[in-house]
């Protein structure tokens, strides 16, 4: 392609896609080829990278670099990529499993340092590749095959846990909804650091409708509450329901005509401190109440890669008395 416009089909592999007809991961697949011309990027110069699950399987159906990595490492290994190319555009793709279990160290160490990456993480509460076991996410006392008298973990919330490793960036979507998704990552991809997107996915064999009771059409509007910076928080089918903060500083769910709009939480989503937006991501404990959608936190912080270039910059600069070259050429031994 010599042309630097690009089409969705420029962006598709010839591979074919192998998920389970009915998967959200489709959803979310046709929602990124959709959003990549509209980026000004280019397939040569954007790279996939993800571990182990069926969202991992991600790289194969993008037209770009990419590589399916190890089970959690893909952060770790995006993180080199990251430093040795800051010229490229790059993106994780990772699971409740992948990236909240084994990778769970390796994704919050990526987040509080601000690398320059793009992290979907697909959240279906399920190991599905596996067939079906309780994950990270899973609800407790949810029966599976690695938990057949039902689940005792207490789950991880996926947009707290981001917001406690001081992500830069962070932000929630669903399957359901293409163009929430496409704006999602768009703003996503903008940001300059860690950008963390958790997109709530099911998984139609091992945990169908986990999700149902907010992102089903008929109860997105009262079920869902959608986070637009600078406004009050409002929403159901007449906007007739908000978020205002209690005595002690939680956020409640209220009636406006109880209250009057003054009452009602404006969001803010560039506030340094992330205590409002933990507040907000802790408003609903499982996706079936009210649960905030969008962006909970955007942030400027010093981008990790930027930061030790300019160390690196600043070491040669000062050419001081050590050789590297000479140590690395030296022998095993050396005389204190």
């Amino acid at each position: 392609m010599t042309d630097t416009a690009t089409t969705p089909k420029d962006w598709a592999s010839d591979q074919e896609v192998r998920w389970c007809p009915g998967c959200g991961d489709y959803s979310v697949l046709t929602a990124v080829r959709m959003l990549m011309p509209e980026l000004g990027v280019r397939p040569e110069s954007t790279v996939f990278v993800s571990g182990i699950g069926c969202s991992s399987r991600f790289p194969y159906y993008m037209n770009t670099y990419g590589m399916h990595s190890i089970h959690g490492r893909a952060p770790a290994i995006a993180t080199g990529l990251a430093m040795a190319r800051p010229d490229l555009d790059v993106w994780v793709v990772t699971g409740d499993g992948d990236g909240l279990s084994i990778g769970g160290n390796h994704l919050i160490h990526a987040l509080r340092r601000n690398v320059n990456l793009t992290i979907l993480l697909f959240n279906n509460q399920i190991y599905g590749l596996t067939k079906g076991q309780y994950s990270p996410t899973s609800e407790i006392g949810k029966i599976s095959p690695s938990t057949p008298f039902g689940s005792v973990d207490q789950p991880f919330n996926p947009i707290s846990l981001a917001l406690g490793a001081e992500a830069t960036f962070v932000a929630r979507t669903h399957d359901l909804d293409r163009q929430h998704m496409i704006e999602t990552f768009r703003r996503a991809h903008d940001h300059k650091g860690a950008a963390f997107v958790e997109i709530y996915q099911n998984c139609n064999v091992y945990n169908d409708g986990a999700f149902d009771a907010i992102t089903t059409k008929a109860n997105r509007p009262n079920m869902l509450i959608p986070l637009e910076h600078g406004k009050p928080i409002r929403f159901g089918d007449n906007l007739e329901r908000g978020v205002a903060l209690d005595t002690q500083g939680y956020a409640k769910i209220v009636e406006v005509a109880d209250v009057g709009e003054d009452a009602l939480l404006v969001h803010d989503e560039t506030r340094t401190d992330p205590t409002l937006a933990f507040t907000l991501s802790r408003l609903s404990q499982r996706p079936t109440t009210p649960t905030p959608v969008g962006v909970f936190r955007a942030i400027e912080r010093p981008e990790y890669g930027g930061e030790v270039s300019r160390q690196l910059a600043a070491a040669q600069e000062q050419k001081g008395p050590g050789d590297l070259a000479a140590l690395l050429r030296s022998g095993a031994t050396w005389e204190v």
